[in-house]
Protein backbone atom coordinates (compact mmCIF):
# COMPACT_ATOMS: atom_id res chain seq x y z
CA UNK A 1 0.00 0.00 0.00
CA UNK A 2 2.59 2.29 0.82
CA UNK A 3 4.61 1.88 -2.38
CA UNK A 4 1.77 2.27 -4.10
CA UNK A 5 0.60 5.47 -2.64
CA UNK A 6 4.67 6.64 -3.00
CA UNK A 7 4.40 5.87 -6.63
CA UNK A 8 1.47 7.23 -7.71
CA UNK A 9 2.16 10.88 -6.50
CA UNK A 10 5.26 10.94 -8.58
CA UNK A 11 5.46 13.05 -11.71
CA UNK A 12 2.36 11.68 -14.73
CA UNK A 13 5.83 10.87 -16.84
CA UNK A 14 7.38 8.66 -14.42
CA UNK A 15 6.54 4.73 -15.30
CA UNK A 16 6.45 2.19 -12.79
CA UNK A 17 5.02 -1.90 -12.10
CA UNK A 18 5.57 -3.46 -8.34
CA UNK A 19 6.04 -6.86 -8.51
CA UNK A 20 4.68 -8.71 -5.28
CA UNK A 21 6.56 -12.25 -4.98
CA UNK A 22 4.56 -14.68 -2.65
CA UNK A 23 7.55 -17.40 -1.81
CA UNK A 24 5.00 -20.14 -1.56
CA UNK A 25 3.52 -18.77 1.93
CA UNK A 26 0.76 -20.19 3.54
CA UNK A 27 -0.73 -16.72 4.58
CA UNK A 28 -3.01 -14.96 2.43
CA UNK A 29 -0.11 -13.03 0.78
CA UNK A 30 -1.11 -13.54 -2.64
CA UNK A 31 -4.91 -12.74 -2.25
CA UNK A 32 -4.50 -9.36 -0.99
CA UNK A 33 -1.56 -8.87 -3.25
CA UNK A 34 -4.14 -9.73 -5.83
CA UNK A 35 -7.01 -7.25 -4.76
CA UNK A 36 -4.32 -4.38 -5.61
CA UNK A 37 -3.50 -5.77 -8.66
CA UNK A 38 -7.12 -6.02 -9.94
CA UNK A 39 -7.88 -2.64 -8.27
CA UNK A 40 -4.43 -0.54 -9.74
CA UNK A 41 -4.04 -2.89 -13.09
CA UNK A 42 -2.07 -5.62 -13.85
CA UNK A 43 0.43 -2.90 -15.71
CA UNK A 44 1.07 -1.19 -12.20
CA UNK A 45 1.04 -4.36 -10.22
CA UNK A 46 1.77 -8.06 -10.99
CA UNK A 47 1.98 -11.20 -8.44
CA UNK A 48 4.18 -14.17 -8.41
CA UNK A 49 3.41 -17.19 -6.58
CA UNK A 50 5.77 -19.66 -5.96
CA UNK A 51 4.48 -23.40 -5.66
CA UNK A 52 7.11 -23.90 -2.99
CA UNK A 53 9.34 -21.96 -0.63
CA UNK A 54 12.51 -21.13 -2.74
CA UNK A 55 13.98 -18.60 -0.16
CA UNK A 56 14.36 -14.77 -0.14
CA UNK A 57 17.22 -15.12 -2.76
CA UNK A 58 15.47 -17.28 -4.83
CA UNK A 59 12.19 -15.37 -4.63
CA UNK A 60 13.67 -11.54 -5.79
CA UNK A 61 15.85 -13.81 -8.48
CA UNK A 62 12.17 -14.29 -9.72
CA UNK A 63 10.51 -11.01 -9.25
CA UNK A 64 13.84 -9.26 -10.51
CA UNK A 65 13.91 -11.73 -13.84
CA UNK A 66 10.30 -10.86 -14.50
CA UNK A 67 11.05 -7.07 -14.24
CA UNK A 68 10.60 -4.89 -17.36
CA UNK A 69 12.04 -1.28 -15.87
CA UNK A 70 14.94 0.24 -16.85
CA UNK A 71 15.61 0.57 -12.88
CA UNK A 72 14.86 -2.16 -10.59
CA UNK A 73 14.64 -1.88 -7.28
CA UNK A 74 15.11 -4.45 -4.78
CA UNK A 75 12.64 -4.20 -1.30
CA UNK A 76 11.56 -5.79 1.74
CA UNK A 77 7.49 -6.53 2.44
CA UNK A 78 7.80 -5.32 5.30
CA UNK A 79 8.09 -1.79 5.40
CA UNK A 80 10.78 -1.55 7.36
CA UNK A 81 12.43 0.61 4.77
CA UNK A 82 9.94 3.87 3.60
CA UNK A 83 9.79 3.98 0.14
CA UNK A 84 10.18 7.75 0.03
CA UNK A 85 14.19 6.95 0.46
CA UNK A 86 14.15 5.44 -2.90
CA UNK A 87 15.20 9.53 -3.84
CA UNK A 88 18.41 9.12 -1.98
CA UNK A 89 18.80 5.65 -3.45
CA UNK A 90 18.71 6.83 -6.72
CA UNK A 91 20.66 9.92 -6.34
CA UNK A 92 23.59 7.76 -5.39
CA UNK A 93 23.24 5.33 -8.48
CA UNK A 94 23.29 8.82 -10.62
CA UNK A 95 26.31 9.64 -8.74
CA UNK A 96 28.31 6.40 -9.74
CA UNK A 97 30.75 7.18 -12.94
CA UNK A 98 32.09 5.88 -15.20
CA UNK A 99 28.93 3.01 -15.67
CA UNK A 100 30.75 -0.10 -17.59
CA UNK A 101 27.98 -0.78 -20.02
CA UNK A 102 25.49 0.86 -17.86
CA UNK A 103 25.69 -1.13 -14.48
CA UNK A 104 25.36 0.15 -11.72
CA UNK A 105 24.14 -0.46 -8.18
CA UNK A 106 22.98 1.66 -5.19
CA UNK A 107 22.49 -0.10 -1.95
CA UNK A 108 20.62 1.14 1.54
CA UNK A 109 22.47 1.06 4.49
CA UNK A 110 21.92 1.16 8.23
CA UNK A 111 25.47 1.23 8.76
CA UNK A 112 24.71 4.90 10.50
CA UNK A 113 22.42 3.30 13.41
CA UNK A 114 24.42 0.50 13.96
CA UNK A 115 25.49 2.48 17.26
CA UNK A 116 22.12 2.69 18.29
CA UNK A 117 21.33 -0.70 17.29
CA UNK A 118 24.03 -2.55 19.48
CA UNK A 119 22.83 -0.66 22.70
CA UNK A 120 19.40 -2.15 22.21
CA UNK A 121 20.71 -5.91 21.97
CA UNK A 122 22.18 -8.58 23.91
CA UNK A 123 25.90 -8.70 23.86
CA UNK A 124 25.51 -12.19 22.37
CA UNK A 125 23.67 -10.42 19.42
CA UNK A 126 26.14 -7.74 19.08
CA UNK A 127 28.63 -11.03 19.53
CA UNK A 128 26.96 -12.60 16.44
CA UNK A 129 26.55 -9.39 13.93
CA UNK A 130 29.81 -8.34 14.23
CA UNK A 131 30.82 -11.98 13.89
CA UNK A 132 29.14 -12.05 10.14
CA UNK A 133 30.56 -8.63 9.64
CA UNK A 134 33.86 -10.14 9.82
CA UNK A 135 32.94 -13.27 7.61
CA UNK A 136 31.79 -10.94 4.64
CA UNK A 137 34.88 -9.01 4.80
CA UNK A 138 37.42 -11.73 5.09
CA UNK A 139 35.57 -14.09 2.54
CA UNK A 140 33.60 -12.28 0.23
CA UNK A 141 32.53 -8.41 -0.06
CA UNK A 142 35.11 -5.56 1.32
CA UNK A 143 34.10 -1.73 1.22
CA UNK A 144 30.50 -2.40 2.10
CA UNK A 145 29.46 -1.55 5.33
CA UNK A 146 26.12 -2.91 5.74
CA UNK A 147 25.31 -5.91 2.74
CA UNK A 148 21.88 -7.17 4.33
CA UNK A 149 19.62 -4.07 3.66
CA UNK A 150 16.74 -4.92 1.52
CA UNK A 151 16.99 -2.18 -0.54
CA UNK A 152 18.72 -2.23 -3.37
CA UNK A 153 18.20 -0.40 -6.54
CA UNK A 154 19.81 -1.71 -9.78
CA UNK A 155 20.42 -0.54 -13.76
CA UNK A 156 18.66 -3.42 -15.30
CA UNK A 157 21.98 -4.22 -16.71
CA UNK A 158 23.57 -4.53 -13.95
CA UNK A 159 20.53 -6.51 -12.25
CA UNK A 160 20.62 -9.31 -15.17
CA UNK A 161 25.06 -9.55 -14.74
CA UNK A 162 24.78 -10.17 -11.32
CA UNK A 163 21.05 -12.41 -10.82
CA UNK A 164 21.89 -14.80 -13.85
CA UNK A 165 24.79 -15.98 -11.96
CA UNK A 166 23.59 -16.07 -8.34
CA UNK A 167 23.34 -19.84 -6.70
CA UNK A 168 22.51 -18.81 -3.02
CA UNK A 169 18.77 -18.33 -2.64
CA UNK A 170 18.61 -17.85 1.15
CA UNK A 171 19.53 -14.91 3.57
CA UNK A 172 23.19 -14.64 2.38
CA UNK A 173 22.37 -14.14 -1.04
CA UNK A 174 22.95 -10.75 -0.74
CA UNK A 175 26.40 -11.09 -0.51
CA UNK A 176 27.18 -13.22 -3.10
CA UNK A 177 25.49 -10.67 -4.94
CA UNK A 178 28.03 -7.60 -3.96
CA UNK A 179 30.49 -10.20 -4.60
CA UNK A 180 29.62 -11.03 -8.10
CA UNK A 181 29.22 -7.40 -8.55
CA UNK A 182 32.74 -6.46 -7.57
CA UNK A 183 33.68 -9.53 -9.63
CA UNK A 184 32.77 -7.78 -12.88
CA UNK A 185 34.21 -4.77 -11.06
CA UNK A 186 30.23 -3.40 -11.29
CA UNK A 187 30.32 -0.20 -9.11
CA UNK A 188 28.49 0.24 -5.86
CA UNK A 189 27.24 3.17 -3.99
CA UNK A 190 26.19 2.76 -0.49
CA UNK A 191 23.64 5.24 0.90
CA UNK A 192 22.36 5.69 4.42
CA UNK A 193 18.40 5.51 4.76
CA UNK A 194 15.52 5.05 7.28
CA UNK A 195 14.95 1.97 9.13
CA UNK A 196 12.52 0.64 11.43
CA UNK A 197 12.92 -3.00 12.87
CA UNK A 198 9.73 -4.78 12.41
CA UNK A 199 8.39 -7.29 14.95
CA UNK A 200 7.31 -10.87 13.32
CA UNK A 201 10.90 -11.43 11.61
CA UNK A 202 11.56 -14.95 10.22
CA UNK A 203 14.89 -14.85 11.03
CA UNK A 204 16.00 -16.78 14.09
CA UNK A 205 18.67 -15.37 15.58
CA UNK A 206 21.43 -17.79 16.45
CA UNK A 207 20.60 -20.60 13.63
CA UNK A 208 19.98 -18.31 10.77
CA UNK A 209 23.78 -16.23 11.56
CA UNK A 210 24.74 -19.64 11.56
CA UNK A 211 23.52 -20.73 8.55
CA UNK A 212 24.58 -17.35 6.90
CA UNK A 213 28.31 -18.09 8.62
CA UNK A 214 28.36 -21.38 6.84
CA UNK A 215 27.28 -20.29 3.44
CA UNK A 216 29.93 -16.97 3.14
CA UNK A 217 32.56 -19.57 3.77
CA UNK A 218 31.15 -21.75 0.87
CA UNK A 219 30.70 -19.13 -1.52
CA UNK A 220 34.03 -18.35 -1.34
CA UNK A 221 35.25 -21.86 -1.54
CA UNK A 222 32.73 -22.73 -4.57
CA UNK A 223 34.11 -20.12 -6.63
CA UNK A 224 37.88 -20.29 -5.66
CA UNK A 225 37.15 -24.09 -6.63
CA UNK A 226 35.36 -23.27 -10.02
CA UNK A 227 32.39 -25.46 -8.95
CA UNK A 228 30.65 -22.14 -9.27
CA UNK A 229 31.62 -20.02 -12.47
CA UNK A 230 30.48 -16.11 -13.10
CA UNK A 231 28.41 -15.90 -16.34
CA UNK A 232 30.60 -13.66 -18.39
CA UNK A 233 27.53 -12.99 -21.09
CA UNK A 234 25.16 -9.81 -20.82
CA UNK A 235 21.49 -10.36 -21.50
CA UNK A 236 19.60 -7.31 -21.41
CA UNK A 237 16.50 -7.81 -22.88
Amino acid sequence: VNVLSFLQKQNPSFTYEVIVVDDGSKDKTTEVAMRYSRKYGADKMRVLTLVRNRGKGGAVRMGTMSSRGKLILMADADGATKFSDLDKVEAGLNELSPKPENMAISCGSRAHLEQESVAQRSVFRTFLMYGFHFLVWFFCVRGIKDTQCGFKLFTREAALKTFSSLHVERWAFDVELLYIAQCFKIPIAEVAVSWTEIEGSKLIPFWSWLQMGIDLIFIRLRYITGAWKLQSTLKTD
